[in-house]
């Protein structure tokens, strides 16, 4: 659970932080373009650890909390948290590949969402409209703006293209470890919530549903959320540092491509 407390980065703090997230989002590329049909979870798993190990980081899901894998992978009507352990990909899978990584005591996270050897227009505008979101939040990541701002960003286009919005999962603070405060919901009022200060870093994170926003926690493994109606579900999440100026993305995603 994350404290209350913000614990708010120095610029020092931020410049390793931006190592962290150059490490992740370079391991996040790579398991991104191993994702095809056949590949088994168990694989990316020992891919991330090792990518990690070979940069001097490590994965920080494993043991946080108890979970029990290096990365999370999420398919089809799971929304997050899905173990890779047993899972084999295959064509035509929307998969959800999440990441953290600590480097040198500095946490940052990430995720991407994937359709599987296919176009299918209605996964990948399922996950395009997930990206956008979460690309239309970054003009609010600045002082002054609030953390409604960031939330009615994300709802209104999801809403806009016929998406709901998970409102029982959030994103969150991040930097010195892997959940901090503040909270960061994907739905809000323009105008309202806690205002943004220099030196937060927070890892946003939409999750779009086709169907109902409802979720289910799978009785089984105490991990994996799913749309409660079983329809599909895309996530896309960054890690960005709240600045005296623009917004430092510290997990660079422009190699996602729709």
């Amino acid at each position: 659970m994350s404290s209350k407390k913000i614990f708010l980065k120095s610029a020092a703090d931020i410049e390793q932080l931006k190592i962290s997230g150059k490490i992740l989002s370079e391991i996040l590329r790579t398991l991104s373009e191993m994702i095809k049909p056949g590949i088994s979870g168990d694989i990316l798993d020992k891919k991330a650890e090792k990518l990690a190990q070979k940069m001097g980081a490590t994965c920080s899901f494993r043991g946080f909390e108890g979970y029990p894998a290096n990365i999370c992978l999420s398919r089809n009507q799971e929304i997050v948290h899905g173990f890779p352990h047993g899972k084999t990909i295959e064509k035509g899978d929307i998969v959800g590949l999440d990441i953290g990584i600590k480097y040198k005591g500095f946490f940052t996270d990430s995720a991407v969402t994937k359709v599987v050897a296919s176009s299918d227009r209605r996964k990948m505008r399922l996950a395009a409209t997930t990206f956008q979101c979460l690309k239309n939040t970054l003009k609010y990541c600045r002082p002054g703006y609030r953390l409604g701002d960031i939330g009615q960003a994300v709802q209104t286009l999801a809403e806009s293209r016929g998406y709901s919005v998970v409102k029982k999962l959030v994103g969150h603070g991040v930097g010195f470890s892997v959940h901090e405060a503040p909270l960061v919901p994907n739905c809000g009022e323009k105008g309202k919530g806690m205002r943004l200060k220099p030196g937060m870093v927070l890892a946003i994170e939409p999750m779009l549903n086709e169907g109902d926003d409802d979720v289910v926690l799978d009785n089984k493994d105490g991990w994996t959320f799913r749309t409660a109606d079983g329809s599909l579900s895309a996530h896309f999440e960054w890690t960005v540092a709240i600045t005296t100026g623009e917004p430092i993305v510290l997990t660079p995603l422009d190699w996602v491509k729709f």
